[in-house]
């Protein structure tokens, strides 16, 4: 597998996005919705899967474009071509606030491993496919499921994490326990399982949940501060209700809050 090499450049803090500067015949691809803007001269193309083994049959092509759906992606990704004479520019943004992790898979073995919604684009020649739990604590209890996605090959690939970043790197035998939906991802020789919070206070009254992920070196670990679920369950909790107005419903000032922060909705 020989991946295209491209050049690009991050911008931005709390929304990021990513500028990928492409030779000319020089291909990136990038899930459905990311794309953001592009100089004239790039075509873009609709491609079953991640396109990183075109000489394959057609129901190879199919089936695993099929094994996108296992991650709750869609069947196709976009391909974005220069077909011009000189470099030319396409840039993909976060669709959250949070930060754009850079991969280059030749410094992790040609693999990674993350969480089945954070791909964001990769050089084409990458494979973008799923890897599957053999362990059922993990699978029943481990936020993602079975399933997670792995990026495969020798080339650049970029993923999106929420919030603040953390990359720690892990000793052999060193441990990390980390809730589950704030893991990104991590290198392939890290250890992943699922532990038992214990005790009846934590259970019931601790509010994080009955169980937390296990991280075992050596290897590389990314993790966010801010999983999507966990925003948007915020946003939602916030979001006024019928008949009321929202969290300040119960306070002293009730409804003539919103005259004094500003937010005079009728």
């Amino acid at each position: 597998m020989q991946a295209h090499e491209i050049d690009y450049h991050v911008y931005g803090e709390e929304m990021q996005y990513v500028e990928i500067e492409l030779d000319p015949q020089e291909v990136v691809v990038a899930e459905a919705g990311s794309f953001m803007m592009m100089e004239n001269g790039i075509q873009m193309e609709t491609i079953f899967g991640d396109g990183s083994n075109q000489q394959t049959s057609v129901f190879g092509k199919i089936l695993s474009a099929g094994k996108r759906i296992l991650t709750g992606e869609s069947l196709f990704m976009t391909a974005y071509m220069n077909q011009d004479n000189s470099k030319r520019k396409v840039s993909f943004a976060a669709p959250y606030p949070g930060k754009i992790v850079t991969i280059d898979l030749t410094q992790y073995q040609g693999k990674f491993i993350c969480q089945k919604d954070s791909f964001l684009c990769a050089a084409k020649g990458v494979s973008v496919g799923i890897e599957f739990s053999k362990k059922l604590g993990r699978g029943l209890f481990g936020g993602e499921g079975f399933i997670m996605q792995k990026i495969e090959g020798d080339g650049m690939a970029f993923v999106h994490s929420g919030g603040t970043l953390a990359r720690k790197e892990l000793q052999a035998g060193e441990v990390l326990k980390v809730d589950t939906g704030c893991i990104v991802g991590f290198t392939k020789d890290v250890d992943y399982d699922i532990e038992f919070i214990g005790g009846i206070k934590n259970s019931v009254f601790g509010g994080e949940g009955l169980f937390y992920a296990t991280l075992r070196g050596p290897g590389i670990v990314y993790i966010q501060s801010l999983p999507f679920n966990r925003l948007a369950d915020r946003i939602i909790a916030s979001a006024p209700k019928a008949g009321g107005s929202g969290r300040e419903e119960g306070s002293l000032l009730g409804g003539l809050g919103n005259l004094l922060d500003g937010d005079n909705r009728f």
